[in-house]
């Protein structure tokens, strides 16, 4: 079983928290690049989980930076046309939309059970 103790010891604003985004970031961003050479066009596929732990282990300041910059590390490097700085389509605009207010309430709801177990903690 794992005790809440583990994962709750990282201070939200804290310099471990940030290399515990760019890790998260980092295999995100490996587990995309394999899927996109098997050919699969989920742009924003791997960085839900990964939002959802780094928020867990980190908070809501990593969660969220995390999210802002898999956006801009999607459309830089996933979306037509790769590794050029172009405005996007309108169709690629809503995506990013879209996974920006589904992460929101991924990092609502994993700041809530963030602030549960540290509650049940000093209760007990």
């Amino acid at each position: 079983m794992v005790r809440p103790e583990y994962w709750l010891r990282l201070n939200p604003w804290s310099l471990q928290a940030l290399f515990v985004a760019l890790a998260g970031l980092a295999v995100a961003i490996a587990l995309r690049t394999m899927l996109a050479e098997l050919g699969l066009p989920l742009y924003f596929g791997t960085f839900f989980p990964v939002i959802a732990v780094i928020t867990l282990l980190a908070g809501v300041p990593a969660g969220a930076f995390t999210a802002l910059s898999s956006v801009v590390i999607v459309w830089w490097a996933y979306m037509p046309p790769e590794f050029e700085i172009v405005w996007p389509r309108p169709a690629d605009i809503d995506r990013c939309q879209l996974f920006l207010l589904a992460v929101s309430v991924l990092i609502w709801f994993s700041h809530l059970c963030r602030t549960v177990a540290r509650l049940r903690r000093r209760t007990a």
